[in-house]
């Protein structure tokens, strides 16, 4: 066993491989025990691996920083797959508020770490990365150093005190994040289960749930049209799924070209809104539910996984004129919506269709309807994603007035390609569709990695540079940096806004760029509702966290 206890110095890769792997699992089971309920999760990775750097052996740095980029690009891509296709209608709905606030939070941070800086006489440039680290925002480090290096006026000394002021910021920040959402939850005397439940009733009431209505056709001007020349039908957004006529006791599927004469009765689909829209066209409601008449019209749910329909249009696929079928609903990212003709179908749309038994089986063929299909991974639109995503997040970005440019850094590319991708769906054959499973896995997997890593690489010097003069004022102030502005917008989200506590722990870790805090946020939410907030607010807090940083440094060191 000697071998075993030299690995660092003869396989440093392997020795760095195996201790990750070690915090992993003494992390992990840290994280799973809970005290009121409440666990740490994968956060527990985390102070295993500051206990592990701080006692074991060196682990090779640049097997560490491999590792922790690594695993933060697969934890942030798959957020950004999982949060695609409903981040559009997110944004419109909440994001004026969201991003209100967590511009709070950055300009509080921002104002505050300079203050405390010349309260507590610190140097300039340690400021700066106290409030990178304070807000566990790593390309903000990037700017103010680099901006930084071009100040003639800063000697070489001075310019590796960011580093070392975001190394002792950074530990000490994430389990403060991580504590304000405990105190919040606790002031407030919050039940998390009944938060999801009204955060998911509000969602719903959002995205207008769909109804179905029977009318009955009193306008004599439509008697000899067909249901696809029926005025404001399409204009309006509702289906027609079942039509019976007036003289027949069966109902049939409606079809475009179905012609309806007055007394006729339809089926329509569409929001409450909508339809009270097409009954003052059509006639009047009746009781009556046609789903539940004679016939032999019935409906089904088939999931759409066949490549050659993916970008195809209801209207296009022309299911009725080919089997007599009527697409009634999609749903996709848990939104369902009314399948007017213009919709596009995209990988993993949940469709409902209307029409008897053959027709049926023959559209839900051409759908696709493969359950194997829908659990597979396409890893090659994964890595052409993250190599996208890493592209965009070291592009530089010039802004006019900053000496600098600016990048979004490995953290935001990734998700802000990933979210684009998630929305598109698919280019061509290619398909940015991830099963649920995986997506969790590679998740987990990646914060798994990231965490193992900033401990073990801030282990070594973490308590000998807290317990030294300079960096217990440096752990105080990044605390202050941390909490304060938490606590301020935190309390008034809830108190005055009366936000939803999952709501506020997503927007409490994306204004601080932090995706230990939005996984631990989702491990005490038991659902990916913070994830929402989150990725709402990353976009803009990132950029005017890099922002701030190249102001700052060159008004404080200029």
């Amino acid at each position: 066993m000697n071998w075993l206890f030299h690995l660092h110095e003869t396989h440093a890769v392997a020795h760095a491989i195996a201790a990750l792997a070690l915090v992993c699992v003494l992390g992990m089971t840290l994280g799973s025990v809970k005290i009121r309920g409440i666990g740490l999760g994968t956060a527990g990775v985390l102070f295993a691996g500051i206990v592990a750097g701080h006692f074991g052996k060196p682990v090779d740095h640049h097997t560490l920083e491999f590792v922790k980029e690594f695993g933060l690009i697969l934890f942030v891509f798959t957020i950004g797959l999982q949060l695609g296709p409903g981040f559009v209608a997110a944004l419109r709905q909440q994001g004026l508020r969201l991003n209100t606030l967590a511009v709070a939070v950055v300009l509080l941070g921002a104002g505050l770490a300079p203050l405390l800086g010349w309260l507590l006489g610190l140097d300039s440039a340690a400021v700066l990365g106290l409030l990178a680290g304070a807000t566990t925002n790593t390309p903000s480090l990037g700017a103010a150093q680099q901006t930084i290096s071009t100040l003639s006026n800063v000697p070489p000394e001075r310019t590796a005190l960011p580093a070392l002021a975001y190394a002792v910021a950074y530990p000490a920040a994430i389990p403060g994040i991580i504590g304000t959402l405990l105190f919040l939850k606790n002031l407030f005397r919050i039940d998390v289960r009944r938060e999801a439940d009204a955060f998911v009733a509000n969602q719903h009431h959002r995205a207008e749930p769909l109804e179905r209505r029977t009318l009955v056709v009193e306008n004599a001007n439509l008697s000899g049209l067909t249901l696809g020349n029926i005025p404001g039908l399409q204009e309006i957004g509702v289906t027609v799924t079942r039509i019976r006529k007036s003289a027949e006791t069966d109902v049939h599927a409606a079809t475009p070209v179905t012609p309806v004469q007055a007394g006729d009765s339809l089926l329509v689909v569409g929001t409450r809104a909508k339809l009270d829209q097409i009954q003052r066209i059509v006639g009047r409601r009746s009781d009556e539910d046609l789903v539940r008449a004679s016939g032999h019209v019935t409906h089904r749910r088939v999931v759409v996984t066949n490549k050659a329909v993916l970008g195809k249009t209801v209207k296009e696929l022309g299911l009725d004129h080919l089997f007599g079928v009527v697409v009634s609903r999609v749903t996709r990212a848990d939104i369902e919506m009314t399948a007017v003709p213009s919709l596009e179908l995209q990988f993993g749309d949940l469709v409902q269709i209307v029409g008897d038994d053959e027709g049926l089986a023959k559209a839900a063929k051409l759908l696709g309807n493969s359950t194997k299909e829908l659990n597979e991974t396409h890893f090659i639109p994964l890595f052409i994603g993250i190599f996208l995503g890493i592209v965009l997040g070291t592009m530089p970005i010039a802004f006019p007035g900053l000496p600098q440019p600016i990048r979004l850094g490995l953290a935001g590319g990734p998700l802000i390609v990933a979210l684009l991708l998630g929305r598109v769906g698919h280019i061509g054959r290619l398909v940015w569709h991830m099963p649920v499973n995986a997506n969790l896995a590679f998740r987990e997997f990646g914060i798994a990695l990231f965490f193992a890593s900033v401990g073990l690489g801030a282990g070594a010097q973490f308590f000998a540079t807290v317990f030294s003069a300079s960096g217990a004022l440096w752990l105080l102030a990044g605390l202050c940096v941390t909490l304060l502005p938490l606590l301020a917008v935190g309390i008034f989200a809830r108190a005055i806004l009366q936000m939803n506590y999952l709501e506020l722990c997503g927007l409490i870790a994306g204004s601080m760029t932090d995706p230990p805090a939005l996984a631990f946020a989702n491990n005490i939410a038991g659902s990916d509702a913070p994830t929402v907030a989150y990725a709402t607010v990353y976009p803009l807090t990132t950029l005017l966290r890099i922002l701030c940083a190249q102001i700052l440094a060159l008004t404080l060191c200029g």
